[in-house]
Parts: C-alpha cells; sequence; structure tokens
C-alpha cells in the first residue's frame, strides 16, 4: 500500500491514539464497573451484618429475636433498590425470607466462598448475593442470604459501553482528518525544499535552497542539501577546469608535433634536417606521454585505489637515487646540491608515495633555480616526528599565488619557456602528501627562494 508521507504520519497518530483511548476507555469501564459493585458490596454487608444480629439460635433452631419489628421495617422503608433476605439450614433449606421475596427463594451456593459477594439469578434477574453462616458453637446452623438486584447496574454499564464503542471510531475519525491537516502544514516546508531541488540542474548548480527561519531539524536537512550542492559544484567547477587544462597541454605538444611533421613532408631535406625534426617530435612525443602519466596518476589518487604499502628504509639512500636521476640537469645548471642529516637515519612510511613527493619538489627546485645556486635537502626529527626540508635559491612565489600552486595545470611563470612543466608537479605532492598524511608546509620569498617542510606522521 502506497501512501503519501503525509497519510502515513496521520495513519500512525490515529494507530496511537487509538491504542491509547483502547485502554483509556477500557480503564473507565472497569473503574466505573469496580465502583458500582463496590457500592452495591458495601449495602448488602451491612444489611448482612444487621440482620445477622437479630438472628438467634434457640435449641438448635434459627429464629429472629424480634420479628415483627424487622417484617414492619422492611414495609415502612422506601427502598430504590431493595435488599432480600432469607434464612436456611446448613443444607440450604429455606427457614423464613423477607416479605419482597414474595413466592422466590434465593439459592444457597456451597460451591462459593462465605462473606463474599458474587453474581447469580434470581427467577430470570441479576442479582448480587452475600451468603453468611450462623454459627453455634463453631457449628455451621444455618446460613442468612441478602442479595440486590443489579440490573440498574448492567444497564449503567451497558450504556458506557455503548457510548464508549459509539464515540471510538468518531473520535478516530476527528483525529485523523485534524492530523492529515497538521501533517499537511508540516510538510509545505519539505515539498518546497523538494520542488526547488527539483529546478537545481547542471546548468543552475549555483542556486540554493532557502534556509528555513527556524534552526529545526528542516534546518539541518536544508543546510546539508546546499552544503552538498556547493560541493557538487565545486567538484564539476574543478572537473571543467581540469578538463580544459587537460585539453589545453595536450593540444600544445600536438599542434607542434603536427606542425613539425607538416614543414617535414613540404620538401625533401637532408639527413641532418630529418634528424632535427624527428628529435623535437619525439620531444613533444614525451611531453604527451608525461602528461597523460601524471594525469593518471592523479586519477588514481582521486580514486583511492593505490594501498599504502608502509615499510622502514633508509632516507638517504632514497634521496641519493632521486639525486642521481637528476643528475644530468644538475650538472647543466652547475647546482650545489647537500644533503644534512640530523640522525634521521630511517623512516618507517609508504616509499612509494614519498618519493612521488621529494622527486616532484626537487624536479621544481631544480626548474626553478638559477645556475650556479644551492638546494638543501635536510633531515631532522622534533618532537619525535621526522621532518624533511628541501630548500632552494630560486625565483620564488608570490604570496597571491600560495594557495594556486597546488591547482592542476597552475605554473607559476607560465610565460616563461625556457623553464619546462606542466603544472602537474605539485599537485601529484599534494595528493601523495594526503595519501600517507604527511602535511607540507611552505615557506617562500620572491627572488630568495622557496622552502618545503615535509612532516612525517
Amino acid at each position: 500500500m502506497n501512501l503519501s508521507f503525509k497519510n502515513r504520519i496521520s495513519l500512525y497518530y490515529m494507530l496511537i491514539t487509538a491504542i491509547v483511548m483502547s485502554v483509556v476507555f477500557a480503564g473507565i469501564y472497569l473503574v466505573v464497573k469496580k465502583s458500582l459493585y463496590q457500592h452495591i458490596d458495601s449495602d448488602l454487608f451491612y444489611e448482612s451484618k444487621l440482620h445477622l444480629a437479630e438472628i438467634a439460635v434457640d435449641h438448635h433452631q434459627i429464629v429472629f429475636t424480634d420479628k415483627e419489628e424487622w417484617e414492619e421495617r422492611e414495609h415502612v422503608e422506601l427502598q430504590v433498590n431493595p435488599v432480600f433476605v432469607q434464612i436456611t439450614d446448613s443444607l440450604g433449606n429455606t427457614l423464613d425470607k423477607s416479605p419482597n421475596l414474595k413466592n422466590g427463594n434465593l439459592k444457597l451456593h456451597v460451591n462459593q466462598e462465605n462473606n463474599s459477594a458474587f453474581n447469580t439469578k434470581l427467577n430470570g434477574t441479576f442479582i448480587r448475593q452475600i451468603q453468611t453462616p450462623i454459627h453455634e458453637k463453631n457449628v455451621v446452623k444455618g446460613y442468612i442470604i441478602t442479595a440486590m438486584s443489579v440490573e440498574n447496574i448492567t444497564e449503567i454499564l451497558d450504556d458506557l459501553l455503548f457510548n464508549l464503542l459509539l464515540f471510538f471510531p468518531f473520535i478516530l475519525i476527528l483525529i485523523f482528518v485534524s492530523s492529515r491537516i497538521l501533517a499537511g502544514g508540516a510538510i509545505k516546508p519539505v515539498q518546497k525544499i523538494t520542488n526547488t531541488a527539483n529546478l537545481i540542474t547542471k546548468e543552475n548548480l549555483n542556486q540554493r535552497i532557502t534556509l528555513p527561519k527556524n534552526k529545526d531539524e528542516l534546518f539541518l536537512v536544508t543546510k546539508s542539501i546546499n552544503d552538498l550542492l556547493d560541493r557538487i559544484e565545486e567538484a564539476l567547477q574543478r572537473e571543467k577546469q581540469f578538463t580544459s587544462d587537460a585539453s589545453h597541454q595536450l593540444r600544445t605538444p600536438l599542434a607542434v608535433l603536427k606542425g613539425t611533421l607538416e614543414v617535414l613532408i613540404r620538401k625533401e631535406r637532408n639527413c641532418k634536417e630529418y634528424e632535427t625534426k624527428i628529435t623535437s617530435s619525439i620531444q613533444e612525443i614525451d611531453r604527451i606521454s608525461d602528461i597523460v602519466d601524471q594525469l593518471l596518476l592523479l586519477a588514481r589518487f582521486n580514486k583511492n585505489e593505490q594501498l599504502i604499502n608502509k615499510e622502514n628504509f633508509a632516507t638517504t639512500t632514497l634521496i641519493d637515487d632521486i639525486i642521481q636521476r637528476f643528475r644530468k640537469q644538475i650538472s647543466e645548471k652547475n647546482i650545489a646540491v647537500y644533503i644534512k642529516d640530523d640522525h634521521c637515519q630511517e623512516l618507517f612510511t609508504s616509499k612509494y608515495y614519498l618519493e612521488l613527493i621529494l622527486e616532484n619538489l626537487l624536479s621544481n627546485a631544480i626548474k626553478y633555480s638559477p645556475i650556479n645556486s644551492k638546494i638543501t635537502i635536510k633531515l631532522s626529527q622534533e618532537n619525535n616526528k621526522p621532518y624533511i626540508y628541501i630548500e632552494d635559491q630560486g625565483i620564488g612565489i608570490a604570496k597571491d599565488e600560495f594557495d594556486k600552486i597546488y591547482n592542476p595545470f597552475y605554473r607559476i611563470n607560465p610565460s616563461d619557456r625556457k623553464i619546462k612543466g606542466n603544472g602537474l608537479g605539485l599537485s601529484i605532492v599534494k595528493k601523495a602528501s594526503e595519501m600517507i598524511h604527511a602535511p607540507i608546509t611552505m615557506h617562500s620569498e620572491e627572488g630568495k627562494g622557496t622552502t618545503f617542510k615535509i612532516t612525517i606522521d
């Protein structure tokens, strides 16, 4: 059964109310019933005690001490609900009875407990009866039975039950309708949120849902949706920018490669010219390959598919291996590379990711360092945490660019064609550091150089 949210709330509220009302109505009925029977039982006990005081046992015979006075009282007293009194022997044979019994007789119920009220019938009429034993020397000689009609009580209880059952469905219907109206008003903000959310598409992700005035659950839901939209919009913007930058970065070497090949086939050339053009084309292909490799690496970071395998390894050995890869570039610029190891011989982390970080940072330090400068790599420990510093004497970074350098394809000085690169290195550094929880901080001054600090957790 597919019910709307509003109807479900109303139905659940009605069911809960029905259960509560059933318990309350049952309680009312039982309390009224008990009260009415307690009242009649009190009268019966009183009458039984009163008449028991007027009875005596004479020569093993049960007699009234003043029967005439008793009969006169029975005639004079005006009773709305008269009391029936009957004297029996121990076997239940009637010895005497009140005039109002006329031709009827109260029956002795031997299976009922003495001095305990119970329901029975007299000539087809429901009555409440008590039978009290008459003793002589601890021997039961007979019983005095008192009874009263309970027809009035039965009528009252029947009327009460009828009214309760009659009003029960009407109250439930009223509650259902009322709760449905209230629920409809309560979920209006939800409908507004839904309608606004349906209007938001990828073309207008900047639209947001208006926050409710009251800071309740709906406020939190709306705020969460808006925050989610902020994250989605930001992610899509980054994706668009990344796609645009990637296309531009790939288009440039492809255009150079195409232009070189077109020039090459226009006319016949000597071997030296062919060799020069082919070498240039290979360099552009290598550049495309590097861009694709780095893009794939960033994609793996985003998917978080690479397992983190931590191991112990010698830090200086890793750094020496990385330096050897850049030996040619270092020699061309006559850069002095110093390694300072302050008792930080081994690290326990992911060698793969730390190598990516150090390789890209050292590559940038070499690219942006002038000729005859120096690069310092320092290993130290502070507060039982190992640190790696990479300091260069390069062109430095302006303060307004500090927040941008980790963006994909962002380059500090893109107009300088002498410095090769595609702006992905520091993006890879940032992602790799996040993978192994190794925070990176930077200090830089334009014209003086840049220092990166890597904290190994």
